[in-house]
């Protein structure tokens, strides 16, 4: 699964703070990677530079330069969870169906064959961005083999 950042804040050091699409707030040390990438190092070594990073269009990667990125996903599964905040319904399915389409290792553009939506639509649902209907999202989790519910909390 690629978990998709919404902001990222660069705290002490070289130590990030990244909001994802399912709410959770996320604080990362970059220090940990130096061994592996020794090219990170220039983050310490450069706060500047640390500090204009940015995400990339599709919220997958932290950005410093073209040879200084990092991948979203990572810093989700490793990184210390720290907070919470609350995602909008579109958000919350956008993330439900990338989850489930990745865990069907179902590609977009499988999908929009299947289920005969555009992918660049099932993208914007993805990405917490679209605003689809009730129908398309039945119809979207249908072409997976699922069904979708909705409980009132």
């Amino acid at each position: 699964m690629h978990y998709m950042a919404l902001k990222v804040d660069f705290l002490e050091d070289v130590t990030l703070q990244v909001t994802f699409q399912d709410g959770k707030i996320i604080k990362y040390d970059m220090s940990q990677m130096f061994k592996k990438y020794p090219q990170l190092e220039e983050l310490r070594k450069n706060r500047r530079l640390f500090e204009n990073g940015h995400l990339d269009l599709t919220g997958f990667a932290i950005v410093w330069n073209d040879e200084l990125d990092f991948d979203a996903t990572s810093i989700y599964d490793d990184g210390e969870v720290v907070g919470h905040i609350e995602t909008t319904i579109n958000q919350q399915i956008g993330f439900l169906l990338a989850k489930t389409r990745d865990e069907m290792n179902v590609t977009q553009t499988e999908l929009s064959r299947k289920s005969h939506i555009d992918q660049g639509d099932i993208s914007k649902i993805e990405r917490g961005i679209g605003n689809p209907t009730i129908g398309k999202i039945s119809k979207l989790f249908k072409a997976l083999g699922r069904s979708i519910s909705l409980t009132l909390l």
